[in-house]
């Protein structure tokens, strides 16, 4: 099962957070990480961000990143927005 946790922060305080998962392994591993990025920004009622060359890098290494207010087109009310795959 792929899981995916996200985190919003505000002032160094989880505010909110979700875990998705998907179960539907005929899709790639890159689908299942822009499917679970809609379902939380779906939750979440956020707009979708943009993955940034840092962003790219840092969840190659780590399977996490965050995006901050750089990465949305829209004004946030948070300091950031932290992905992380738990399970595959």
């Amino acid at each position: 099962m792929f899981r995916m946790w996200a985190k919003i922060f505000h002032n160094n305080h989880m505010i909110k957070d979700t875990v998705i998962c998907n179960d539907d392994y005929s899709q790639s591993r890159t689908s299942m990480i822009f499917q679970a990025i809609d379902d939380i920004c779906y939750e979440f009622d956020l707009g979708k961000p943009i993955w940034l060359d840092s962003n790219i890098a840092d969840f190659k290494r780590h399977d996490k990143t965050r995006f901050n207010k750089d990465n949305f087109i829209e004004s946030i009310d948070f300091d950031y927005l932290e992905i992380q795959v738990i399970e595959e």
